[in-house]
């Protein structure tokens, strides 16, 4: 009979070892995969009435691991997006485990073998340039909380940094010198820099004038000179979309995020004739293929293929006629 093997151990060696050590990932893996295992081991205190400290790797059999990604959807609402999210991070310990205890391996193939689910890929949201200068004009820019918010929005909007990038921006990440510009590390720890228009130099160039906040380095920093959190931004945005919507109208029919304003900034330079290779390279992303979901979401550019087709003429459609039940049945589907 195989020994018990205990998960707190597992874990340990997984974080420290794996993670840290060996992989050395970054922080924001870190919290994804801490919080995905710190769900898991609630619901097995719930279902299995053990202490995470006492379950062994028995206890997270492939049945077990179904019935939490389960009550992930069912119960706690996650999106299939989510419940892939958290599968991602089982599976990537498991596969540490199958090196570490062999003697485990029928148990850790299958649950190594739990699918991902499929969902459905929406096209990306994003804001019209009147909306975005809906945006840019709300903050009250009398007050230094109106002109951080309009210079980390304009910055936002036409550099198309993610939100982790932007709140980790220092003040010493921004060159305004020629070829102005802002540098920063964004996913893989890839340092990249994004070109400012002279919009964006000129108002960094004047929010880099205002006075320091309890000796911040952070480049958009909150009221205590502390780095802005993620819901922060969100509310800050949230807050001013709401003010522009009565300028914008077509602004209440959408819903706002910081990532959409990074949508928004690949849009505005797809509609600028700037090639997806570029594009990839300007928003940091893996492969060009991530950036080939704008082209799918840009409906001027569809129309006017659409326009170079010819056109069908009248009467010479025809439809297709089965000449067998099979293939009739298979056409009524």
């Amino acid at each position: 009979m195989k020994p018990a093997c205990n998960v707190a151990t597992l874990i340990g060696r997984f974080f420290t070892e794996r993670l840290m050590r060996q992989r050395n990932v970054s922080a924001n893996t870190i919290a994804s995969y801490r919080d995905t295992f710190r769900l898991l081991f609630m619901f097995a205190q719930v279902q299995l009435r053990k202490p995470p400290s006492a379950l062994t790797l028995t206890d997270l059999d492939a049945t077990f691991i179904g019935a939490f990604l389960t009550d992930l959807e069912v119960k706690r609402g996650a999106s299939a997006k989510t419940r892939n999210l958290r599968l991602t991070a089982i599976r990537s310990f498991f596969r540490f485990v199958s090196f570490e205890e062999p003697a485990h391996s029928a148990l850790i193939q299958r649950v190594l073998a739990i699918p991902s689910k499929r969902h459905d890929k929406r096209q990306v949201h994003f804001l019209t340039r009147p909306e975005i200068e809906a945006v840019l004009a709300a903050p009250d820019r009398t007050t230094w909380l109106g002109r951080r918010d309009h210079t980390l929005l304009l910055v936002a909007a036409q550099t198309g940094l993610r939100l982790s990038e932007l709140t980790g921006l220092d003040r010493d990440a921004v060159h305004l010198g020629s070829g102005a510009h802002v540098r920063c590390v964004g996913k893989g720890r890839k340092e990249r820099t994004t070109p400012l228009t002279t919009l964006a130099r000129c108002a960094l160039q004047a929010w880099l004038k205002e006075p320091l906040r309890k000796g911040a380095t952070a480049l958009f920093p909150n009221v205590h000179g502390a780095r802005l959190s993620a819901d922060s931004v969100q509310s800050l945005l949230g807050k001013h979309v709401r003010v522009a919507h009565k300028s914008c109208p077509s602004l209440k029919a959408k819903s706002v995020s910081p990532h959409v304003l990074r949508h928004s900034a690949a849009m505005e330079l797809l509609q600028a004739g700037v090639d997806c290779s570029v594009i990839a390279l300007w928003l940091g992303h893996e492969s060009v293929e991530t950036t080939q979901t704008y082209l799918h979401a840009h409906l001027a550019l569809k129309e006017a293929a659409l326009a170079k087709l010819k056109p069908y003429e009248r009467g010479k459609r025809t439809r297709f006629q089965p000449n067998d039940r099979l293939l009739a049945f298979l056409e009524a589907l």
